[in-house]
């Protein structure tokens, strides 16, 4: 095994099996991304995609599916954290999905929304979830421009990342040039279109250390650090420890992304209308 390993092409799939898994992970772990699931109900099973991210300045569309006209549904939700009362709204069937439909009214960037779904047939219904609201965060709308560019560049960090891990484990050759790669794009792409981002979404560009407190700010600003170490070491033609600094960047990174994303991340204080982190 040890010798495949040695194979450039071998690390090379191993590292994007690597990184594809752990995208996935954080993402579907993440709190923004939609609450899936399935409801019993009489005689028929339905699946259910609700969303908890809405981004750009319209309402948000909440869907769910409906196995005929004889049922309804109402959507109940309140301002999260607000102390509102519940306000209900009647979901409407589109008669081109055959879902029934309805509008949560826009938020400003930052803010919450919590709500769930009452469905009902005759004297029978169901609530969807069953034991949970479903919190819902708003976001302002970020370009592809800028969205695009950022996404890609810290997927190919977490890659290089990995490639260079295993690089420094199995003695490969490109150790200098890959640590390299990896620092420029986890910096360009975390640390400057990162803050840009953060911008558009929610109105700050930095809300970790020392401004804040937030979890994805943080482990970013912790893993680039680590990654300049590497740097440091790689360079230097005299280090020991140049493999070990690599190694320990590349477990660091990887432990980040498995951290969900998005947890502890900006909230709107309806009391003070302050966006808040951690």
């Amino acid at each position: 095994m040890r010798r495949i390993l040695h194979r450039p092409t071998v690390r090379w799939v191993l590292a994007i099996i690597i990184t594809v898994s752990a995208a996935v992970y954080q993402r579907m772990t993440g709190p923004t991304y939609p609450l899936r699931g399935d409801k019993a109900l009489d005689s028929e099973n339905i699946s259910y995609r609700l969303p908890r991210s809405h981004g750009g300045s319209g309402d948000l569309p909440v869907s769910i599916q409906s196995p005929s006209e004889e049922y309804t549904a109402n959507i109940i939700y309140r301002r999260y954290k607000a102390n509102d009362t519940w306000t209900r709204i009647s979901m409407n069937q589109n008669s081109l999905s055959g879902n029934l439909t309805a509008l949560l009214p826009h938020q400003p960037p930052a803010g919450k929304l919590e709500y769930f779904i009452v469905l009902k047939k005759g004297d029978r219904e169901w609530t969807i979830p069953e034991r949970e609201t479903i919190v819902v965060r708003f976001k302002g709308y970020v370009p592809k421009l800028v969205l695009v560019p950022h996404v890609l560049l810290m997927f190919f960090a977490m890659l290089l990342s990995t490639v260079s891990g295993l690089e420094a484990i199995f003695g490969g050759k490109r150790l200098k040039i890959y640590t390299w790669i990896t620092t420029i794009c986890l910096f360009t792409g975390g640390m400057i279109l990162g803050p840009i981002v953060q911008k558009f979404a929610f109105g700050a560009y930095w809300t970790g250390i020392p401004f804040g407190y937030d979890l994805t700010d943080n482990k970013l600003l912790f893993s680039v650090i680590f990654w300049l170490i590497a740097l440091f070491q790689v360079n230097r033609p005299q280090s020991k420890y140049k493999k070990s600094w690599v190694i320990a960047a590349a477990v660091v990174l990887l432990l980040i992304y498995s951290i969900p994303h998005s947890v502890m991340g900006s909230e709107l204080d309806y009391k003070t209308m302050e966006v808040k982190t951690g």
